[in-house]
């Protein structure tokens, strides 16, 4: 067999743990680093019937826009700069563009601008970048960072006149674009009312409730990320199997079946029933914040669960999947992570990305 299809791709999975009330924990920062995620779903096991609580959050999950060829120079514009950037928390990425064929953007809330562009749009915007670090020895592929909150980055400075003329006038780039804004009560314009000139559509993320019923599910130890023979999973087996669950893998082990022969691993109990709910769309790290928070507060009553997930997925043609880390294609675009969370408040995060991401943080 050749060496280059020997060597599989690497895929990185990190895990740690602590507690949600613990007051240096980190829990929400991780998920505020992880800007663009398009799939949130969470797996409550003995649980029938969601709370009214957990409903309501999932109904304020927000929505987002499309926006239909929009110049990437209007997000430069100092006027929107004003308006979203530095009122709250503005979110964009292009829309339909594939991370290792087109170019593409990103805006994350802390006012960076990311354009990963080929080599050829490099070249003709005259912006500073670097050579894009999965484009291989000849490099095709360039990385552009635009910071709109910098100082010297006000309307009359060389710097401001620069980029925008260069992605007005030297090389304009038009795409789809996802939007979305979060601010804490501000007042001011929103991004309906600012693109009204522009192909705009406000969209809500589609969410999908089910009941899974004689689930298998792994046991598990809060103190234990390795697990131990006959007493408990580890976090890697819970991590397999949970992907299998989200993607109704089924657990049979049936010999006969041409799909899976995946089981669940052991020691494990089945469980009469386990709510599942899917959240699909453009959705912020803010709502994801309060939705971990609710799901925190599931066991402020007693509950038959010793723990629950909340899995979160990135989009697969992002620039970025953690903070401002370069984020490419490879096999599959991999970036998600997620929570186990306990009886007690002790979590596990585990996060994974493919072979073409850093370690996440």
């Amino acid at each position: 067999m050749p060496a280059q299809l020997a060597r599989a791709p690497r895929h990185l999975l990190v895990c740690e743990k602590g507690h949600a009330r613990h007051p240096r924990s980190r829990h929400a920062a991780h998920v505020r680093d992880h800007a663009y995620s398009c799939r949130v779903s969470f797996l409550i096991p003995e649980c029938a019937l969601l709370p009214e609580v957990l409903k309501s959050t999932i109904a304020d999950i927000g929505e987002y826009y499309l926006v239909r060829n929009l110049s990437i120079h209007e997000l430069v514009a100092h006027e929107f700069i004003d308006a979203f950037v530095k009122k709250g928390s503005c979110y964009a990425l292009t829309y339909n563009t594939k991370i290792d064929q087109d170019n593409t953007a990103a805006l994350l809330p802390n006012g960076k601008l990311i354009l990963s562009v080929d080599k050829d749009t490099y070249e003709e915007l005259g912006l500073q970048g670097r050579p894009s670090r999965y484009s291989g020895k000849k490099a095709m592929r360039y990385i552009i960072t635009i910071d709109l909150t910098d100082a010297g980055f006000h309307p009359e400075s060389k710097k401001h006149n620069r980029v925008l003329w260069a992605l007005k006038e030297k090389k304009p780039l038009e795409f789809d674009f996802l939007l979305a804004w979060y601010n804490t009560g501000a007042e001011g314009s929103t991004l309906m009312s600012y693109f009204s000139k522009n192909q705009i559509r406000a969209l809500k993320p589609k969410i999908t409730f089910s009941t899974l019923r004689d689930l298998q599910c792994p046991v598990l130890q809060s103190n234990d990320l390795q697990g131990k023979p006959e007493e408990s999973c580890s976090t890697e087996e819970l991590f397999e199997w949970l992907g299998a669950v989200l993607n109704q893998v089924s657990l049979d082990n049936n010999s006969s079946s041409f799909l899976s022969t995946y089981c669940c691993p052991e020691p494990n109990t089945v469980v009469e029933k386990a709510f599942l709910c899917t959240i699909t769309g453009f959705i912020i790290p803010e709502k994801i914040i309060q939705l971990l928070e609710q799901l925190c507060c599931y066991f402020g009553e007693p509950k038959l669960a010793y723990w629950l997930t909340l899995t979160v997925h990135g989009f697969a043609d992002s620039p970025v999947s953690w903070r401002e880390s370069e984020h490419g294609f490879h096999k599959g675009g991999e970036n998600l992570y997620n929570f186990v969370i306990f009886r007690n408040l002790d979590y596990w995060l585990q996060m994974a990305v493919g072979a073409h991401d850093d370690c996440p943080p």
